[in-house]
Parts: structure tokens; sequence; C-alpha cells
């Protein structure tokens, strides 16, 4: 039986069921496909994050190994396979493909991933500087596989030295039972408060300084130390640094948290290792992790070991201005002595900026009052010398020194395909030594473009904002898409302008120059595609809609956050020149994750409605996460169309309309239990979109029936014959019955007015990208030309107000998702308004001046309700949220 039938014949036959276990049951229904739902949505987020991670990986710009591919991997395969599980959970069997298409692709994933990895037992201790490169990052950390691919493929000098490894720091604490008592006074610690890592943290480094570290592992730390001795001129003095695996990664650097000991003899070096092991449970970094939503037992910290460098002057260079990508010009800060004054911000420092084109030229010296300096102790250790007598006032750095410095950052930055932070010294022979180098943390420009000054010669943007969503620089003409017959405008090499980042705009990627959404995050479907082919993308534009003329030719700059008017050659340009191999291109490891990311990250299945969006033909798992993210919400929603409603366990709403509105409360949509009484008022509502509807439905009253031409009221009496429920004074049983079945978030209203039928059902909550909102309309009792056209009429209007609209028949169907909770009860306000007053349009549908009249009264009233209402609804929502657990 089709759905509307069913609801007809609900509707006609007035049998309610009076069971109270029924309605108890159908709570308990709810509340287990919520939680699925709920999961499902989760499990979905965290998939889309970690292809983000996978995508950013692609660009090549950054160190990884086989640990990272399979993790990310068989990470993004756990995420979906609970995405599936859930849903098979919401329709038994009735999407069965799913499961035999993530199993296929799970078997192509460990073919392509399995036989490069060894288990955690295997693998060297240490790693000398002479042999490692960046597909090693995973066992020697991103700092040290940096250091030594510079050295080794750049040819640039480096200190000597080894690299204690992640195998060795696994060993160390299994050696020692180490990670089990760790963990359970961390977990100890979460139960009572993080604020408790503080008490924790020394007993904790207490057991690791404390614990002795495995025969074979001190042999091979000092037979390490015995190699790089003869190496070296004299039996060194070390720089011993910290390289964890989660160090120095883009947004999450620890910078400055991690620990590193300067000038450490021999003697001490064993401890020393023990020392910068346990700093990764000090206070600062456990608070750190906690905050950044980072799990402690992926710790795992890889150690430095390294010739002590005892500087002339040393200090840290940014390849670009850190606080906007798009200045190029080189930023050296300098002080005399080692780079830790630097580091550390302890003392004034000297600077200098240096311009790249066209050619290294020194543009700036700013020269401090050094009076202070760390100098290497004759012995081991470090101390800061408080008298630097002449050399307070003079230049750290010669020009030479300078603009060696600014050779040295173009070409790392350059090979690492991304800004870079470098510290660096400058030895007793003047020569520059590289002691780390690591991408740049780089800010976007601030909003309030209009009044800073040109960069480079650029003019003033037109906009500034929004997140990277995909880096680039393109320009094209400004297209708004807002709903679909605009998609089918969109011309070859524009840039497209949305308000929301919806999966459906994808399949208009392939002709799109750039991205602008006013709404969206870098881990959602269109950001992944967008990354896919490549095309720039600027997401959380607020305003953007308004601000970008049109029509008008722009240039997107999505690395810098700025849209410019007509085409700006330079920045063009220089995005050519930028886009060139990444650090890891060609690598047999970067083959590897190109293979895994096929079956992961592409999206083939793009719109919901077209007849190959079917399980059955989910290439990869990102297509498996859009079906079944599409498909949950459609099954979540046929909840309300697929149960009765007991009326005993109904509260009937009290309104002052002469209608009958029943509330059946799924979970915790009131604001108090209302009991036997069989009333609640709408005060005790706390369903959000509930309380929107209500707001719509109860804005403006009822003017009653159009004026009937002889046409149209012949026409009802045809259709109608002897039914009487079109008229405003007959009231039957089940005529003014209206039911909304509610929670907190969620609301499905099922309403017969005169002889149309509508089902609205909307999730709205503080999480955007979960918010959805459908709505079906159907009915009347006109012939059936004019019933279409009242269904148009509808059409338009909501397509209007950005629904994505759908007409079978006489049938509307009509959705809208991914708005945040003030706007989607804005939405909500108007289907309340619509349900209202379209009833009974139909029978004037023939007469075109009648439709433009009541076409332009609604819109009117829509408008005043939704200018009317901001300030109610905002009252509405901060007193509601106030009861939300």
């Amino acid at each position: 039986m089709g759905r509307w039938q069913h609801v007809l014949n609900w509707f006609r036959s007035g049998k309610i069921p009076l069971d109270e276990a029924e309605a108890n049951a159908l709570r308990i229904d709810f509340q287990a496909r919520y939680h699925q739902f709920k999961l499902l949505l989760n499990a979905n987020n965290r998939a889309l994050e970690i292809m983000t991670e996978l995508e950013k990986a692609l660009e090549g710009n950054t160190p990884f190994g086989m640990k990272f591919i399979r993790s990310r991997t068989m990470g993004a395969y756990t995420r979906v396979y609970q995405i599936v599980k859930h849903l098979h959970a919401l329709a038994p069997g009735k999407y069965k493909p799913l499961s035999d298409r993530l199993q296929a692709i799970r078997v192509e994933l460990e073919a392509l991933v399995n036989p490069h990895l060894g288990s955690d037992s295997e693998g060297p201790l240490t790693i000398p500087f002479a042999t490692l490169d960046k597909t090693q990052a995973d066992q020697s950390g991103m700092k040290m596989a940096g250091l030594a691919d510079a050295a080794n493929h750049l040819g640039i000098r480096v200190p000597d030295g080894f690299v204690i490894t992640a195998r060795a720091f696994r060993y160390f604490l299994a050696h020692n039972d180490l990670a089990t008592e760790i963990q359970r006074r961390i977990q100890r610690a979460e139960e009572h408060g993080h604020h408790r890592f503080y008490t924790i943290s020394a007993d904790i480094r207490g057991l690791i300084e404390n614990a002795p570290l495995p025969e074979d592992l001190e042999s091979a730390i000092m037979d390490g130390y015995t190699e790089l001795a003869r190496q070296c001129a004299a039996p060194p003095h070390l720089a011993v640094r910290s390289s964890a695996l989660n160090e120095d990664r883009e947004g999450v650097s620890f910078a400055g948290l991690y620990h590193s000991a300067l000038n450490v003899s021999r003697d001490q070096l064993l401890d020393t290792y023990k020392q910068v092991v346990a700093a990764a449970y000090s206070p600062a970094v456990m608070a750190y992790r906690f905050s950044r939503g980072l799990a402690d037992e992926e710790t795992e910290m890889c150690v430095g070991v390294m010739e002590m460098i005892d500087a002339v002057s040393g200090g840290v260079l940014y390849s670009v201005n850190p606080m906007d990508i798009r200045d190029r010009s080189l930023t050296i800060n300098s002080a005399w002595g080692l780079p830790k004054a630097v580091v550390d911000g302890t003392t004034a420092t000297d600077l200098f900026c240096v311009t790249r084109s066209p050619a290294l030229k020194v543009t700036s010296r700013t020269i401090a009052r050094k009076e202070q300096k760390y100098v290497c102790y004759p012995g081991e250790g470090v101390c800061r010398m408080d008298e630097t007598g002449p050399d307070q006032a003079i230049p750290s750095l010669t020009d030479d020194q300078i603009l060696a410095l600014a050779a040295m950052g173009i070409r790392l930055e350059a090979y690492a395909g991304q800004p870079q932070d470098i510290e660096w010294a400058i030895d007793a022979a003047g020569e520059v030594v590289l002691l780390q180098c690591r991408p740049l943390q780089t800010m976007s420009p601030s909003p309030d473009g209009e009044s800073q000054q040109p960069i480079d010669g650029l003019p003033p943007a037109l906009y500034q904002g929004g997140t990277t969503a995909s880096p680039g620089v393109a320009a094209g003409q400004a297209v708004r898409v807002l709903k679909d017959v605009d998609a089918l405008r969109f011309p070859e090499g524009a840039v497209l302008i949305t308000d929301r980042a919806l999966a459906r705009w994808a399949t208009l990627l392939p002709r799109a120059a750039a991205v602008i959404s006013e709404k969206g995050s870098l881990t959602g479907h269109l950001a992944n595609v967008a990354r896919e082919f490549k095309v720039p993308a600027l997401f959380g534009a607020a305003g953007a809609i308004e601000k970008l003329p049109a029509g008008e030719t722009i240039t997107v700059d999505a690395d810098g956050a700025r849209i410019y008017a007509g085409v700006i050659e330079p920045l063009l340009a220089m995005n050519r020149k930028t886009d060139g191999r990444g650090l890891m291109t060609g690598t047999p490891v970067f083959a590897i994750l190109q293979q895994a990311a096929a079956l992961i990250t592409p999206l083939t299945l793009l719109d919901p409605d077209s007849p190959v969006f079917k399980a059955k033909n989910c290439k990869t798992l990102h297509d498996i996460t859009r079906f079944s993210h599409e498909k949950s919400v459609h099954e979540m929603f046929r909840f309300g169309k697929a149960h009765r409603f007991p009326e005993r366990s109904s509260k009937q709403l009290r309104a002052e309309i002469p209608m009958q509105w029943w509330v059946l409360n799924l979970d915790d949509g009131f604001r108090t239990d209302v009991g036997v009484d069989h009333f609640v008022d709408i005060d005790n509502i706390v369903s959000l979109p509930m309380l929107a509807l209500w707001e719509g439905i109860t804005a403006f009253p009822w003017d009653g029936p159009p004026p009937v031409d002889s046409k149209g009221f012949m026409s009802v009496m045809f259709q109608a014959t002897q039914n009487q429920a079109l008229l405003p004074t007959v009231r039957t049983s089940m005529a003014n019955r209206n039911y909304f079945m509610i929670s907190s978030n969620y609301c499905s209203l099922q309403s017969r007015l005169g002889f149309h039928f509508a089902i609205t059902e909307a999730l709205v909550g503080q999480r955007s990208l979960e918010n959805y909102i459908s709505f079906q309309f159907k009915g009347g009792a006109a012939d059936f030309n004019r019933r279409l056209k009242r269904v148009l009429f509808v059409k338009e209007i909501l397509e209007d107000y950005g629904f994505h609209t759908e007409v079978t028949k006489d049938a509307l169907r009509a959705r809208l998702e991914q708005h945040d909770a003030e706007t989607m009860a804005a939405k909500l306000k108007i289907l309340g308004f619509l349900t209202i007053h379209t009833r009974q349009l139909d029978m004037i549908m023939a007469n075109p001046a009648m439709v433009q009249h009541y076409r332009s009264q609604l819109l009117e009233r829509i408008k005043t309700l939704l200018t009317t209402s901001i300030a109610h609804t905002s009252e509405r929502e901060s007193h509601v949220g106030t009861d939300q657990p």
C-alpha cells in the first residue's frame, strides 16, 4: 500500500487504538531508533574527518609511513562498518547489498596495506640520520624524519645523529608494564575531572624515570652514540630532542610542550632519554591532549640524539608571514648564543625581513639590545649569561648570513610544499646549521579586510573570512546556486556561490573554477570532493552571497581567505608556481596511499534522486557513507508514517483555534510530565521544531475558504459529491485532528485540513550538519488540474526559501538540510504557515488574478512572520535550551 494511501485510509477510518501499552511501546521504539540514528551520525562525522586527513596526506606535503596508512585506512573502514550496522538496525534487511560492498572494499584494502606492515615487535630500535628519510616518519616522528630528509635529499647541513624509534618507546613501556599503569592513572584522573592531571603527572613521570631500560635497548642507544662519536672529531656532547609521532602535525603541533635537553654528556644519555619520554606526561602536555581530543594511548615518543652545536648565534626563520599566508616575505628572529633564547622568548631578539623578488634582499632590520644569551657549559648543560658586553647592540647576523638563511628557507619550503618554521644556528666557522623544520602554523586574514592595506600590491578585497576547505586560487564569473534550477544553468568555469555546502552540488565541481559557501566544514562531503578535483573552496564565508556581485568576474584566494574583483594575475601566477610535487610524491609509500585512498575518498553517488543512487552501486567507503546518511534520515522519518496514535496516551494541546491538535511525547518533548491530565499547554512544550511549526500555524488567523467561482465550485462538488468536510461550519470526528510526535529536537506533524494532507518531519539541534526537514503535501477536493496547480504554487514558494522540491502527479515532497537551528526554525515557521493557509486554494487555481492575489498575500505574511518573530524565537530558544540535557 502506498504511503499516502495508508495515511488517507487511517484518517478516514476513524479507528484509533486506545491501548496505553501501545503508546509505551511506541516511545521505546522511537528511543531505540533515535539512539541508532545518533550513533550513525557520530560515526559518519568521524569517517569524514579521517577522509579529510587522507586528502591532506595526498597533497604529499607531510611525512608519513605505513603506520599512518594502516591506522587511517582501518579507522575509515571501522567507522563505515559502524554506519552500516546502525543503518541495518534502522531498516533491518532493507539494504543488504551495503554489507557486500563494504566487505569487497575491505578485502581490497587489506591486500594493499597488509603485505607492507610489520608487527610492533619488528623494526629497529635506533635509526642513524644517514639512512633516515620522510617515509619513516611513523618510526622516527615527523621532526627527526624531516630533519634527516633535508640533509639526505637537499644537502643542507644538519647535526650528525640518530633517532631512538617508536618501537623502542613501546618496548620500554611493555618491558616494565608501564602502559597499563599509566592508563590506569589517567582513567582515574578523567573520572574526577581533567584538573587531576596535575596531581598524577609527577606520579607517572616518576614511574618512567625510575624504570630500567631493557638491556638490548641500552646497548642499541650506546652503540648509536659510539657510531656518532666515530663520525665526529671528538666525543660529542648531545642535543636530545623529542620527536613524538603526534608532534608537529598541522593544527596540533605540541609546539614547545615536549622536552628537549641540550649539551648532554655520554654518561647522562640514558637518563636523559627517559626524561624526554616522561615529559610526554607533563601537566601541560596532558592538558593539551585532553583539550584537543587526542587519546593518550596514541602518544609514542621518538627521541632524536644529535651532536650539540655550540652556536655563535641562533634563532627562528618563518618562510612566510605567519599572520598572513599571502605575505611571502621571510622573517628571521636572531640572538647571540643558542637559539633557545629566541624559541623560549626569554630575551630581546633582532628582526630581519627578506623579500623574495626580484631577488633576495634584506628589506628591514630591527636590532635589539640583547643583554642576555645562552651558551653551553664546558661540562654539560647550558647557562644564561646576563652580560653580553659590546655585542649587545651589534647585529647577530651579517647580511650574507641573512641571505643564506633565506635561501635555505625557500629551498625547504619548496621541498615540503608548504610554509616552514625553521630553527637554525650559526656555528663557530660562521656556517648555517639546520636544527629543526616543521610546517608553519599560519593564520587566515582577519574578516575586516576592507580596512587592511593591500599586500604586495594587491587591491582591496571584496570579501575576507571563512575557512580554507580546498586550497588554491581561481577566477571566474560569480554564479549563485541556491536551488536545483540554478544548477541546470551553471556555466563552465564559473565560481559557485551557495549558502550551504550540500553534497549534491558536487556534480558541478568538474565545471566550477572555485566554490564559496556561507556554511560548511572542511570535513564535509563537498569539501572532500573539492579537494579531489583540486577546486579551490572557501567555506564558512558568512554573508558572501550578499557581498559578492552575481555575474561579475572574481578571483577566489582560498589559501588567503580573500575574494577580489576581477582577475588578479599575480595571485593566479603564484598559485601556478606553488602547484608542484609534494614532499612525499613519488615514494612507494605515497603510491600505496594513493591506491588505498582511491577505495575510500572519492564520491560517485552524488544525487539521492538519481536512479543509480543504490546500495549496490557504492564503489568507495565515501559512497557508502553518503548513501547511508541519506537513507538513515529517510528511515528515521518513516517512523512517523508507520505508527498510529493512541488517543489516550496523546495529550490534546490547548489552542484557541477551531481544530484539534494532539501531542504524543516520544522522549523529552515536555518540560514537565503531564500525568493523567488529557491536556497540555504550549508553554510545557520544549520541542524546538514543534515550537517553530506552531508559531507559523498560529501567526495569522485563517481567513476561511476563498471565494469560489462557479467552475471551481462545480469542480469541488464533482470531486467531493456529498462530502461536507470542506465546509468550515462542519466538523467530523477526524477532519480536524492533527498529531504531533515530539522529542526535544524531533517533530513529526501529520495534519489533515479539509481534503489535503501534510506530513512535516524535522530534526533540529545545535549540529547543523545533522539538521533536516522533510515535508509532504497532497490532496484537495478540486479536479486534478487544480490540485496540480496548487502543488506547483506551494513548490514555487518553498523553492524561493531554499527547499529542494519534487512533484509527482499532485503530491509534493520538499526537503531542507544542514542549516543552523535558527535558520531551520524559520523554515519550519513557513511550513506551519503554509499548512494552514493553502487549504482549499485548489478551488481558485484556474483564476490567474486570484492566484496572484493569494501569492502576494502569502509572501507578504511570510515576510512579516520572519521579521516579527526573530526576537521571540531567540528568547524562546534560549529559554528552551536551558532545559536540554
